[in-house]
C-alpha cells in the first residue's frame, strides 16, 4: 500500500459527543452518526480511535455508529494497543481480541502501538509487542502497523533504527504552536520520521481545539489575508503541509466542522510563503498568551487518585490569562466543576498525571498556580 497515496483527512474520535459531560461513556449516539454519515458522504473513510478513549468505551461506540451500520469494506478503521495496559506477551493477544470484539471487526486497517514513549519502550522490547503486530499483520489481522509517539525525536530515533522494519508509518503531534516547543519538538520528530522514510498520520493538529479558538490579535491577522478561510483550517493545511504526511486527524463534534474540513481538503492547497510568514507571527501571539500548553485529552485524569479535573481547570485559567474582566465568570465555572471532582489543591504530588501527559507537563506545579488563582474565594456546597 502506498501511504503517500491515501487520503489526507481522518475522522479522530478521542473526543465524541457525549450526553453528560461528566460521563465520556455517555455517547450521543444521534448525533455521532450524523456526524459519520456526513464525514463518509463527503467522500472520506478513515476512523481513528483507542482502546482508552471515552474511559475504554470507544471502540464499542464505533461499533454501534459505524461498523454496525456500513459495510466493512466501505471505510478503513484504525485501533491501538495501549502499552501501559498491557501485562505481559499474552496480555497483548487478550487485549488485541478484546479490540476486535468492541469494534465487531475481523481485522484492522491500521493498528498502533499507542502513545510510544520512554515509560513504556523497554517493556514493549521485553514482551515482544513489536513482534506481536507484526505477527497479526503477518496473519491479516492488521493491514497497517504504526505507533504514535509522544516523546524526545532522540528517542523515535532510537526506535526506528532498532524496530523501524516493522513499522509502516508513524503518527506524531504536529501542529504550528508545538513546532518548536521543546516539550514536544514537532518539527525534529517529522524530520527523524522522514529520515527512516517514515510516511506520518498527525495528530492535535488543532491542538486540541487551542488552534481554532485564537486571540484576537491573531484571528484578525488570519482573516485579513483570507477573510473565507475558517481559523481551524489554516492549522490543518499547515500540519498537510508538511513533508511526508500522508494524513491529518480531525476531532469533530458538529457538522460544520465536517464541512469545514472536507472543503479544506477535497482541493487540498498547501501553504504559500506569505502564509508560512503569517503563521509563524501567529505562533508568537499565542505564544505569549498562553499559560498552560495543555490539548485536554484528559490522559492525566486516568486513575487521578484525588478525581481532579485538570484539563477543565487548565482551560479555566487560560481563559483568564489570555483576556480581561473574566475571572468572575471562570471562577463559577470552576466552582461548579469543583462540587463533582477535586479541585487543584486537592493534588497530593504523585504525579501519575505527569506520566501519562503526552505533552511532558509539570501538571503539579501548574495545578498550584491554578488553585492559587482560584481557590482564595470559598467553595460553595461543597463539603
Amino acid at each position: 500500500m502506498d501511504l503517500m497515496k491515501e487520503q489526507k483527512f481522518g475522522y479522530g474520535c478521542m473526543r465524541l459527543p457525549v450526553l453528560d459531560a461528566n460521563n465520556p461513556a455517555s455517547f450521543d449516539y444521534e448525533k455521532i452518526e450524523v456526524l459519520f454519515d456526513n464525514y463518509l458522504q463527503q467522500g472520506f473513510t478513515y476512523f481513528d480511535t483507542a482502546y482508552t478513549y471515552h474511559g475504554y468505551h470507544a471502540e464499542e461506540a464505533i461499533k454501534k455508529a459505524l461498523v454496525n451500520r456500513y459495510p466493512r469494506t466501505s471505510f478503513q478503521l484504525a485501533t491501538k494497543m495501549p502499552l501501559r495496559d498491557f501485562k505481559d506477551t499474552e496480555d497483548l493477544q487478550r487485549i488485541f481480541d478484546e479490540q476486535c470484539k468492541n469494534c465487531g471487526v475481523e481485522y484492522f486497517d491500521f493498528y498502533l502501538l499507542h502513545n510510544m514513549g520512554t515509560n513504556v519502550y523497554q517493556k514493549c522490547c521485553n514482551y515482544g509487542a513489536f513482534d506481536f503486530v507484526q505477527r497479526m499483520q503477518k496473519a491479516g489481522k492488521i493491514k497497517v502497523v504504526g505507533m504514535s509517539f509522544h516523546d524526545t525525536p532522540q528517542l523515535l530515533d532510537e526506535i526506528l533504527a532498532a524496530h523501524g522494519e516493522g513499522i509502516d508509518f508513524v503518527q506524531l503531534q504536529i501542529n504550528y504552536v508545538d513546532w518548536e516547543q521543546p516539550n514536544v519538538q514537532s518539527r525534529r520528530c517529522l524530520e527523524v520520521a522522514n529520515q527512516y522514510h517514515k510516511p506520518v498520520i498527525v495528530m492535535e493538529p488543532c491542538k486540541g481545539g487551542t488552534l481554532a479558538n485564537l486571540p484576537e490579535e491573531a484571528e484578525k491577522l488570519l482573516k485579513a489575508y483570507n477573510p473565507k478561510a475558517s481559523i481551524a483550517s489554516w492549522a490543518m493545511r499547515f500540519a498537510a503541509s508538511q513533508p511526508g504526511v500522508f494524513r491529518v486527524l480531525s476531532g469533530m463534534n458538529t457538522l460544520q466542522q465536517v464541512s469545514d474540513n472536507a472543503e479544506t481538503f477535497k482541493d487540498f492547497q498547501p501553504l504559500n510563503e506569505e502564509e508560512w510568514e503569517i503563521i509563524r507571527t501567529v505562533t508568537k501571539i499565542i505564544n505569549d498568551a498562553t499559560a498552560i500548553p495543555c490539548t485536554a485529552c484528559a490522559y492525566c485524569t486516568h486513575g487521578c487518585p484525588k478525581k481532579i479535573a485538570i484539563p477543565q481547570y487548565f482551560a479555566l485559567y487560560n481563559s483568564i490569562m489570555r483576556t480581561t474582566g473574566s475571572f468572575s465568570s471562570q471562577m463559577v465555572y470552576y466552582n461548579n466543576i469543583a462540587l463533582q471532582h477535586g479541585r487543584a489543591g486537592d493534588c497530593i504530588g504523585c504525579k501519575q498525571c505527569e506520566r501519562t501527559c503526552p505533552q511532558h507537563l509539570p501538571i503539579v506545579e501548574y495545578l498550584k498556580v491554578v488553585a492559587e488563582k482560584f481557590e482564595k474565594q470559598s467553595f460553595p456546597g461543597r463539603k
